[in-house]
């Protein structure tokens, strides 16, 4: 398995730990590119976590969408392998304070 799925992998099951309705979008060459790896809503909060592994960076476009994303209200993340077994204390924080 290679390093991001892993990462993927250990979010999905924090989300689905939380009761967290999630999806993963298909881009395919059909999607809006730029969109996160997967998208979610926990608590009436939307989220979008892009999912990174080995030094991989998100790109200009990403970074747009998390944007946006956090300008709206939802909360916008980039989880790695550094970070990945925090989360759910992440979510948790972000969605009580309401940023």
């Amino acid at each position: 398995m290679k390093p991001e799925a892993k990462v993927k992998k250990k979010v999905k099951a924090t989300l689905d730990k939380l009761g967290a309705y999630y999806f993963m979008p298909f881009m395919g060459g059909y999607g809006a590119a730029g969109v996160p790896d997967i998208v979610a809503c926990y608590k009436g909060r939307f989220l979008g976590i892009e999912c990174k592994a080995g030094g991989n960076r998100t790109t200009a476009l990403q970074v747009k969408n998390l944007n946006e994303i956090g300008r709206c209200g939802g909360v916008a993340l980039v989880v790695n392998e550094d970070n990945v077994d925090q989360l759910e204390g992440i979510i948790n924080d972000e969605v009580q304070s309401g940023r």
